[in-house]
């Protein structure tokens, strides 16, 4: 191991770090060790995995901070793989020099506008535990392509400027994601982005995402999975607390492809046991295909909890949708299905939905679509009326 003092890191807080902390990385042990201190960069620390091989940088139990002075990551993890997970697809110099480059027990805190976290590009097996990010435009940040990454138990908590997302995919090819017990909160933007990024096998699991909003900028959300411009299949998110406050168009969870004609490019994703609550939209599907949203509880939406959009085979069943007594502030809630088929709604319970007026609207309102089926669901005291069916 190479413990970043014994290479003249000060850790002070006021002296400059970066070239200490570079030369720890490029010239140490692979495990390399900082200890209880505040270390300033005023530069992205790079560590080139082919150059120096497999990586591991690891805090003193948290109490470790690294302080981003300047633009761009605090720490830029960059390799070669250009395969798949498939083994036979590694280069030799990949396995063996390359593997699981990992983040632990450190805290990384911005202290500049375009100051970001943690960035990965070409990485397999990239492993990110235990690491709490601050203040920064993005937390971590995958660009490019990776593989296998997982990022587990972290804390990425109050993003910087209206453009702040806590976990980015931005135009990444990425296949076999793990984001698991992780607090994903306080970013104005977004707490996840998916964007231009092709995407298989990413599951979202015992996370708290929270208060990704900005109540002045249409588009936040705390998931916003973005695949109008590359296909993003084969997705779970399930077992998480996703709550918010209302913002112009916004979603706790928001799924959007580009228009095809079996609406295939977002699909094949389950979204279940999950408590979504608070935003304009609690779940925002839009030109999806091949969706089934079990077992969550819904609740205070400022327009509907669910709007199904020009989608395909989606399946929606055993979920509740609510209010909560305790937030105030106005709220429709209920369920908007429009130009969509092979929607399938079963065993909801709806209470006290205020959607509608006298003329139109409906706790579950249906709008020009076909093979639906509503069925073993629970309508109470809405404000008009309990279905609104037009054009079915």
């Amino acid at each position: 191991m190479s413990h970043v003092k014994d290479f003249g890191a000060v850790g002070d807080g006021k002296a400059d770090d970066t070239a200490e902390l570079q030369h720890a990385i490029n010239d140490g042990e692979r495990r390399v060790v900082i200890p209880h201190g505040t270390y300033r960069i005023t530069k992205s620390l790079v560590i080139d995995l082919d150059k120096v091989g497999f990586t591991s940088i690891s805090g003193d139990g948290g109490t470790a901070t690294i302080v981003m002075d300047g633009p761009g990551p605090a720490l830029r993890m960059v390799g070669t793989h250009q395969g798949t997970a498939d083994p036979p697809s590694f280069k030799p110099n990949v396995w063996q020099s390359q593997r699981m480059p990992t983040v632990s027990g450190l805290e990384i805190v911005g202290n500049h506008p375009e100051a970001i976290g943690i960035q990965l590009k070409r990485t397999m097996q990239a492993t990110l535990t235990g690491v709490l990010i601050r203040k920064c435009k993005y937390g971590v940040h995958l660009i490019t392509r990776n593989r296998n990454t997982l990022i587990s138990h972290c804390h990425i908590y109050d993003g910087a400027g209206k453009e702040a997302i806590g976990i980015y995919l931005d135009g990444c090819d990425l296949h076999q994601i793990n984001i698991i017990g992780c607090h994903v909160s306080y970013h104005r933007h977004a707490g996840i982005k998916l964007q231009r990024s092709s995407v298989r096998n990413l599951q979202i699991t015992g996370c708290d995402i929270e208060y990704n909003f900005d109540a002045e900028e249409t588009d936040c959300a705390d998931v916003w999975i973005d695949a109008r411009e590359a296909k993003v299949r084969e997705v779970t998110i399930s077992s998480c607390t996703i709550q918010a406050k209302y913002s112009p168009s916004g979603a706790n969870v928001r799924i959007e492809a580009k228009p095809t004609e079996l609406s295939t490019d977002a699909g094949l994703w389950t979204i279940s046991s999950n408590i979504i609550q608070s935003q304009t939209h609690n779940l925002l599907l839009r030109n999806c295909h091949g969706i089934a949203v079990t077992g969550n509880s819904f609740c205070s939406a400022g327009e509907r909890s669910l709007i199904i959009d020009t989608c395909r085979n989606i399946a929606v069943g055993s979920c509740t949708i609510d209010y909560n007594p305790d937030y105030k502030g106005s709220r429709f809630d209920g369920v908007l299905v429009k130009d969509s088929a092979g929607i399938n709604l079963n065993g909801l319970i709806v209470e006290a939905s205020l959607v509608g007026n006298e003329k139109k609207g409906g706790a579950i309102s249906v709008f020009n679509s076909r093979d639906i089926t509503i069925a073993n669901c629970q309508i109470f005291d809405p404000a008009h009326r309990g279905l609104h069916l037009d054009q079915v």
